[in-house]
């Protein structure tokens, strides 16, 4: 049974939803760093919130480790490449708060035009300083979008309901997408002067960081208002605080900063500067949704190995999990078949999808297949990870896929060229779910892997089978299944034979002492 820990504060709902599908769950709000390291060994995965600080130094401790579930969008407070060094697969909620967070910005908007904190603190105080806090409209006014993805859409749906006109920046924007949402897609170059009102909605990256500088807002027109209900670290805050103070920025709303807790912000007192705790997501609404979300997805996940919403590995949908299942095994069989008859340095992976195979979900499975094939030579690697392993050891990676049948409805082939040659395996389904190999360096041959196998290369000459027979028994080695194939008589041939126990080394070395044989190897799948 799974094991997982809530760190953070969910909802009674989402620890049920845990409970209900059978998973062991134990709720422990407010650990320590230490507290944490010293128990998370114990779990399959941990489900947290934005308070729990999942480290490299709690990953190293998280021998059980599965998978990392945060309620929200931003995952800054995972160690994100740790985590898929250590196989960890790492989720957010993308969704299930970007209706309320689009909603803040839309009010921070509002406040920004009218100065309402200001002016309600002013009328508080006993002031009437009507003449004091001209705003300015939203109708008619251009609001530039920064990051028009998911939250970014529904802020430029919302407003075009206040008649205001949208242009949009985002690198991943396409044309069809813009015209759907009705917006301009634009270059951040043509945003910057043409916008009176700014929002940002994308993420923290190397490229976004400082998007908001001093040299960007002297491109923007004077008068322009400012809205980051984003990440902090958008925002160059001593540049925007310079900006305020010299008019050419007319105000700023921000409910992200980039020390958080912001309890010390040059901004802070300014009263062209609305401020609020990073509220994005905080209404109840949202934190039912992520918090529900996430135990759906943590669960399904340790459950049936569906992947939802991952943020270092592929997506494989509750839908399409069984279905890959038997394609998982059969490229997991493919990739540690190669790896284990490699010993020497991979320079280029091939992988070929060919008939039915094509149509599904593939980059699963070429991560399987690495997984399979990176195995031996560093027993940490997973799905997860392979892809990364892969990428740092300079692993060519390439797929082919190819919806045409050729001699089998199905079939995966896995080519893999190393410093000294360059070896090809190939397998299909038979019965929709058993896998087979079918192909091993261009030879057809027909067999089922199992735990203990051997195999050979060898002359296709008389007398070979009876000497290996003949050896394996007087070795008390029961042959479970036998499976040969050859090129052309008298010519190269493979044999792949299934054993009740598994070979000695001594073995192995005996059976590469009978006449014919070219290579020997003891595999286990």
């Amino acid at each position: 049974m799974p094991k997982v820990l809530i760190s953070d504060k969910l909802s009674a709902a989402a620890v049920q939803i845990f409970k209900d599908r059978g998973i062991e769950t134990d709720v422990k709000v407010g650990l320590a760093p230490d507290e944490l390291k010293a128990i998370i060994g114990q779990y399959d995965g941990l489900a947290i919130r934005s308070n729990t600080k999942v480290t490299a130094e709690i990953l190293e401790a998280a021998g059980n480790l599965k998978v990392v579930g945060r309620a929200g969008i931003g995952v800054d407070n995972v160690d994100v490449p740790a985590a898929t060094a250590r196989g960890v697969v790492v989720m957010n909620t993308p969704f299930g708060n970007s209706i309320t967070t689009a909603e803040h910005a839309i009010a921070m908007m509002f406040a920004l035009a009218r100065d309402i904190p200001q002016a309600n603190a002013s009328t508080h105080a006993g002031k009437w300083e009507k003449s004091k806090f001209m705003g300015v409209e939203l109708t008619g006014k251009v609001l530039g979008i920064v990051g028009c993805g998911n939250i970014g859409a529904i802020v430029a749906d919302r407003a075009q309901g206040l008649r205001m006109r949208v242009i949009a920046y985002d690198p991943f924007l396409s044309h069809e997408r813009a015209k759907e949402l009705n917006v301009e897609k634009v270059e951040l170059d043509d945003l910057f002067p043409r916008a009176d009102f700014i929002t940002l909605h994308t993420p923290l990256t190397d490229a976004t960081r400082n998007i908001i500088d001093a040299k960007a807002m002297a491109r923007m027109k004077k008068g322009v208002r400012i809205i980051n209900c984003a990440r902090g670290g958008l925002v160059v805050e001593e540049d925007l605080k310079a900006a305020i103070e010299s008019g050419h920025v007319a105000g700023a709303a921000l409910d992200v900063f980039k020390v958080e807790p912001a309890k010390d912000n040059g901004l802070f007192g300014n009263e062209k500067v609305v401020c609020t705790p990073h509220l994005g997501a905080s209404t109840s609404e949202a934190q039912e949704n992520v918090a529900l979300q996430v135990a759906e997805q943590m669960a399904d996940y340790l459950l049936t190995g569906a992947v939802t919403n991952a943020i270092n590995m592929p997506s494989v949908s509750a839908e399409d999990a069984p279905k890959l299942r038997p394609y998982m095994k059969l490229a997991n069989q493919l990739g540690s078949f190669a790896g284990q008859l490699t010993e020497t340095g991979i320079k280029e992976v091939r992988i070929e999808y060919l008939g039915h195979v094509a149509t599904v979900n593939t980059k699963p499975l070429t991560a399987i297949v690495l997984e399979g094939l990176l195995k031996p030579m560093n027993e940490t690697v997973n799905m997860v990870n392979a892809p990364v392993v892969a990428k740092d050891r300079n692993i060519k990676v390439s797929e082919v896929k190819s919806e045409t049948e050729g001699d089998y409805h199905t079939l995966i082939r896995l080519t893999v060229v190393t410093d000294k040659r360059e070896r090809s395996v190939a397998g299909t389904l038979f019965g929709g779910d058993k896998p087979r190999v079918v192909d091993i360096k261009g030879i057809a041959i027909e067999a089922e892997l199992g735990p203990n196998m051997l195999f050979v290369t060898n002359q296709d000459k008389p007398g070979f089978i009876g000497a290996l027979g003949s050896l394996l028994g007087q070795h008390g080695v029961n042959i479970a299944t036998f499976h040969l194939g050859r090129n052309e008589q008298g010519g190269d041939a493979i044999l792949l034979t299934q054993v009740d126990q598994p070979l000695t080394a001594d073995l192995i070395e005996k059976v590469k002492a009978l006449p014919q044989v070219v290579q020997a190897k003891s595999l286990s799948f």
